[in-house]
């Protein structure tokens, strides 16, 4: 369960750089660097929610947590986008 996990983290730190659509949704003319990086914070709180649930349900509580966990968890988030961000910016022309 922990591998489908960092794959779906992978995954959701790349979606904002592969689409010109908001959140796969709305459609916008030029969607600027801006709007990548707050579908890239949404899709942060949603995989750790997703991870919530699943060590709520698979270990029957969650661990408390401080403020070096989620920037750690954040700065591996980030460094998940990396391809994304290089295929967008610096390799597709």
């Amino acid at each position: 369960m922990h591998l489908v996990l960092i794959l779906l983290t992978l995954l959701a730190a790349n979606l904002p750089w592969f689409s010109e659509r908001l959140f796969y949704a709305v459609s916008l003319k030029n969607k600027h660097l801006g709007w990548r990086l707050l579908e890239l914070v949404v899709f942060y709180f949603v995989i750790g929610a997703v991870a919530y649930f699943v060590e709520r349900s698979s270990m029957g509580q969650v661990a408390p947590q401080g403020w070096q966990f989620y920037a750690t968890t954040g700065a591996l988030f980030i460094v998940f986008a990396f391809p994304g961000f290089v295929w967008r910016y610096l390799w597709r022309k």
